[in-house]
This record gives C-alpha cells, structure tokens and sequence, in this order.
C-alpha cells in the first residue's frame, strides 16, 4: 500500500488556491493544511493561523501534526531560507533552497549567474545605493533610452522602472532611495539595456539533477486594458501562449532552462522545485527578463489544471531526486485566467464587499480565490486581486469566452477586470 503525506502549504493567494485544489486529488494525500490560506484553500483541508516568516514556529507545527512534506507557494519565505531550516530539521520541503533562491531574490546575483553562465539577457551595470550619483552619470553616458532600472532585492513587483528619459532617471533614482518600501531591495540597483519584443513565461520542475518544462504562459502585468497603466502582480494569464511556438520553446530549454540547472548543480546549489523564467521574445531570440523560484500568479492558475500528472508525487520526486521518473503528462487545449480586482488597485482600495454569483458559474469553470475572507458567515473581498476566473477551450479564443462568460455571473461592489486578456494571443493564431 502507497504511504499517504500530511502536507503544509504554505501561501495564500490564487496560486496557493490552485496548489491546493491539484493536491487535494492526489490520491496520496492524507491531510492538507493551508497557511494562512484563504477561503478557497479552507474548501480542501484545513487553514492554519500561523506565523510562516517564524521557522520555529513551522517547524514545531510540523512535528506537532506529523506533516510530512513542506510545499512553499510565495517566494519570500524561500528567500529568506525556510527550505534550508527545514531540511536542517529533517523536514522534506519543495521549494529552492536560499542560495539557490537569490536567482530571484538578487537581480545582481542573476545577471552575473547569466554572464558566467553565458545564458542570453540584457546588459547590465550594478550599483551600490550609496553610487546613485554614479549610476545616473552612467544612464547619461549611455544615452539610450528606455533606461531600465531594477531594485536588487524582492520589492513586491515595484521595483522595476522603464524610465522614458533622464528625468525620469533622476525622478525613479530619488524614489529608490526615499522610499522606506523600496530602500532595503535598492541597497544594490541594477541598470539594464532595453529589450525590444514580446514577454513570455516557461515553467520547469527541477530535482537539482533532472528537470522536465510543465508548460509556458503569457501573463498581462499592466492594469489597464492594451497594456497600459501601473504594473500589477498579474491581471490575466493563458497558457499556452501561441508565442512560444515548438522552435522556441526548444531554444529556450537549450539556452536557458538547461543550462540554469546545470549551473546552479556546478556552483554547489542544486535547484529543487518551479523555475520560473520570464522571457523576452528578441528578433535574435529568447533572453531572460528575470526568474522567480516558484510559480507566477496568475499563470500557476492556467498551467497547473491542465496537468494530467499527480502534483503531490511530482513535489515528493523532486524532494527524494527521482523526477527523471515522471513524465509530465497535458490536457489539449488552452486556459485562460481572468483576474477580478478591487477598485483602486495596485493603489488604494476598500475592503470587506461581499462576494456573490460564485455559485452560479459552470461546472467546468475554476474559481480561485485570491483577496478574500468570511466575515458574518459572508464571502467579502480582502484584497487588491479578489478572484481568480479560469476558462477552458479547445481553441484559446473558446477559453477567452469561457472564462469572460463566468466572470459575469459573480458580483462585487466597484469590482474590476481586464477585459482584453488573451487578445495578443489570438493575434497569433
């Protein structure tokens, strides 16, 4: 008889919904436990009030519950070294360790990875915080613009500046050095070359010796429609991208995937669990925007459904290094997630509305939940994104339709969407 695993997942956005959700139909999986969670974790075992930035404190819930495997959605907690405390402890963790996680959690550490590694990205110049004088003489000097500035550290997705001009250099220079939310990650600034082309995003799943791609996705940052306005954590996704067609997604295993793993092994600092690598479409091919150490939000929710694979025994064969075991299996067709927001977001926003309509959505339509709670025994947004809406098609355009047909039957006060999710894919095909 196949063991069955107590699992901790740590998170509690839609992509910790959507872990869940895969989880919860694994048939290895004896109990579930969600921290925090939200509301739709709550739906596949139970949410846990505990404190992930403590440890010690994960670490006696562990034993305490007799868990069995630590899967760590976000990329903080990684980070900041929860794998490596763990596994200290003889915990099985998915998720990189912290050196392996500077891959995004220091933009210098992945750019001089890629230089040594001669993996293709932009070029680059770093800077300490007290060199800002420098770093602005040497945007002058360089004369070409966009100019892309990049905090060093993990900023919460708001430390990137596309800068149209010298002015705004200094302008974006001055915010990085005043801003108490900006200062830590800016201890070190990395100034890149402009890339020209279209982003894409693909996944792989790594034991730090194998590796196997479990799928590509196009996400839409901007929070207006065309692409405009401010960057957000994600408006929308849909996977496959028509982008990334067999050829490129070929070269970008070649030139990019492979070689990461290979490097990261040759530096002492095997890479265990999601690679994520963000690309840029060039007219001389894919170059990397930058990689995160565990999934998107919001292209988790339109890869992971489409896994045929038992999630749970694919996480417990990169802990035990025996992933060249698995072959990632897929569902045809495509998703599309369309992502509900709060009025005001990523700036100011209310909180507490209530959530109706849920119930009134199709059988073969997901519902993630992202920013929500109970209150009064009533479902009420908590959160900039609310809800997360996943449409399935045979055709990406069906998956479009799918998922724009379902997000009309759930309601919120002053709730908000992208109404052009997936239209650069379609124009593609």
């Amino acid at each position: 008889m196949a063991k069955s695993y107590s699992v901790l997942l740590i998170g509690s956005g839609g992509r910790e919904h959507t872990m869940a959700w895969k989880l919860a139909q694994s048939p290895l999986l004896n109990k579930l436990y969600t921290a925090p969670g939200n509301p739709g974790t709550a739906e596949h075992g139970s949410n846990v009030d505990l404190d992930t930035d403590d440890f010690e404190a994960v670490r006696k819930f562990v034993a305490d519950n007799q868990v069995d495997l630590v899967i760590v959605g976000p990329e903080k907690p990684l980070v900041n070294g929860i794998s490596d405390y763990l596994k200290k402890h003889d915990i099985k963790v998915f998720g990189p360790d912290k050196k392996a996680a500077l891959l995004e959690g220091s933009k210098e550490f992945a750019k001089d990875f890629m230089k040594s590694y001669r993996i293709p990205t932009a070029g680059y110049q770093t800077f300490t915080s007290d060199q800002f004088d420098k770093a602005y003489e040497y945007v002058l000097k360089q004369d070409s613009y966009p100019a892309v500035l990049k905090a060093d550290g993990l900023a919460g997705g708001k430390g990137v500046f596309i800068c149209k001009d010298a002015e705004e250099v200094k302008e974006r220079l001055d915010q990085l050095s005043s801003d108490p939310a900006l200062r830590n990650a800016a201890d070190k600034l990395v100034i890149e070359e402009f890339m020209e082309g279209e982003e894409a995003s693909v996944f792989a799943i790594s034991d730090g010796e194998s590796y196997k791609i479990i799928g590509n996705a196009q996400d839409h940052k901007r929070i207006g429609e065309g692409d405009t306005g401010l960057n957000t954590g994600g408006m929308g996704a849909y996977s496959p991208a028509p982008l990334m067609t067999e050829d490129l997604l070929l070269e970008a295993e070649e030139k990019i995937i492979r070689p990461v793993i290979n490097g990261m092994k040759s530096e002492g600092t095997p890479y265990k669990g999601i690679l994520y690598a963000g690309l840029m479409i060039t007219k001389t091919g894919p170059k990397v925007v930058e990689f995160n150490c565990r999934f998107g939000d919001p292209e988790c929710q339109a890869i992971l459904p489409a896994l045929k694979n038992d999630f749970l025994e694919l996480c417990i064969a990169v802990c035990e290094g025996r992933l060249q075991e698995i072959e990632p299996e897929f569902e045809p067709g495509y998703r599309t997630c369309v992502v509900m927001a709060s009025e005001g977001y990523p700036e100011k926003y209310e909180k507490g509305k209530i959530i109706t309509g849920i119930e009134n959505v199709d059988n073969t339509c997901l519902v993630f939940h992202a920013g929500t709670a109970t209150k009064d025994q009533k479902l009420v947004t908590n959160g900039g994104r609310v809800l997360n809406v996943v449409g399935r098609g045979k055709t990406l355009e069906d998956s479009i339709n799918h998922a724009y047909d379902n997000i009309k039957r759930i309601t919120f006060p002053n709730a908000y969407y992208r109404k052009d999710i997936g239209h650069k894919g379609l124009k593609r095909l």
